[in-house]
């Protein structure tokens, strides 16, 4: 990139953002109704689980994605966790996910005592590649017994969970049209792409089920937080059920029925969401008017700025560059966050880490290309 073209980016950004102050990655933008809902909420005394703002966020959520259910949760690493319960994945089942992704994907896999298996990207979208899931399956397994089977270990593969890298769809109808074919559940991982559509149609409702996360640095948050999306009614009250203690409604009684969990969302981060949603779509506008600047700014520089996938609408959640190779990647984290810009590399892919080492995989080539080349740039809506 060159000590001129870091500067000017630097410039750049801190132009864009109108300061001279450290400028995050990404931080939260609380400019409508959270402190009404929120005082309101504290009057009304009803600050954990139970809540007229947690029936308020499903109900308008659902609504939003165009799911005819949704359940809200602690956070979006519990709502994977759970959609792939509800999927029926279990002990010493396999799950086939994407190396570059945030460790809950695979962390949740592996509560459930599952193993996750790495198959590559694509390029453009940054997620699961249909053609490497193809050529996997056709290559390493069998269908018996509509149950798909790994020939190289002999386990059940129960489902698949493509992520949508950064907000950006992967090409998830073509991963669905796969699955069915393998007899695999498909659950998304769209923690990150609220407000991003695969043509036309909201990510995280492709699959059997979908989740979405809340987090602190996400396009809106409680601080927490995160969804669970289905159409299935069945699938949809059983994970109310078990989020909520498995505890049979009475009112006053003590009674579970079944060993669950305590994920429910509490009603006061419940009130933070109901108003971050009313200011979504300026949320939205204001990422696609960065990202219009960035590919402008970058353009002249000749950097590949990450631009939504064809036949997507993305929320452009985390703005991202991809430079020529690692050693110019280092060079300009180093620089930018020396000068007051927080700038961060892509994940380090999940099969380097010690706990997935020994995980089946692919050769991750465009995941490995990736991850030595994408640098995450200033993100926030800009006010």
């Amino acid at each position: 990139m060159g000590k001129c073209n870091m500067q000017k980016t630097v410039d750049f950004i801190k132009e864009t953002f109108k300061t001279n102050e450290f400028i995050p990655l990404h931080e939260p933008r609380f400019i409508g109704n959270e402190k009404k809902y929120l005082n309101d909420c504290i009057d009304s005394t009803f600050v954990s689980s139970v809540g007229k703002y947690v029936d308020t966020f499903e109900k308008e959520f659902a609504k939003i994605v165009g799911s005819k259910f949704a359940i809200a949760t602690v956070n979006g690493t519990a709502a994977l966790h759970i959609s792939l319960l509800l999927a029926g994945v279990k002990r010493d089942d396999e799950v086939i996910t994407q190396p570059l992704t945030f460790i809950a994907t695979s962390n949740a896999i592996s509560y459930l005592g599952a193993k996750p298996i790495f198959i590559d990207v694509d390029l453009d979208t940054m997620g699961l590649s249909p053609k490497s899931l193809k050529n996997f399956l056709e290559t390493n397994c069998e269908v018996k017994e509509n149950i798909c089977i790994n020939k190289t270990t002999g386990k059940t593969i129960k489902a698949c969970v493509p992520m949508h890298t950064f907000g950006h769809p992967c090409k998830i109808e073509e991963i669905k049209k796969i699955c069915d074919i393998w007899n695999i559940i498909l659950v998304e991982d769209a923690a990150e792409s609220l407000g991003s559509f695969y043509k036309n149609k909201h990510t995280g409702t492709f699959g059997k089920i979908g989740a979405f996360s809340f987090n602190g640095n996400k396009i809106i948050t409680s601080g927490g937080g995160g969804v669970i999306v289905t159409d299935d009614e069945v699938l949809a009250k059983r994970a109310k059920h078990i989020t909520t203690t498995a505890k049979i409604p009475h009112p006053y009684e003590y009674v579970h029925d079944e060993i669950a969990y305590n994920y429910r969302l509490p009603n006061i981060n419940a009130a933070l969401l109901v108003a971050q949603l009313e200011q979504l779509e300026r949320f939205l506008v204001s990422k696609r008017e960065l990202a219009t600047k960035y590919k402008e700014f970058f353009s002249n520089l000749d950097i590949n700025f990450i631009e939504e996938p064809k036949d997507s609408k993305s929320n452009y959640w985390l703005q991202a560059i991809l430079l020529n190779d690692i050693n110019q990647r280092n060079e300009f984290l180093e620089f930018s966050n020396k000068n007051g810009v927080m700038t961060r590399p892509i994940w380090r892919l999940m099969n380097e880490l010690e706990m997935f080492k020994n995980c089946q995989k692919d050769d991750l080539k465009n995941a490995k290309y990736l991850e030595e080349r994408v640098v995450n740039i200033p993100s926030s809506v800009i006010l």
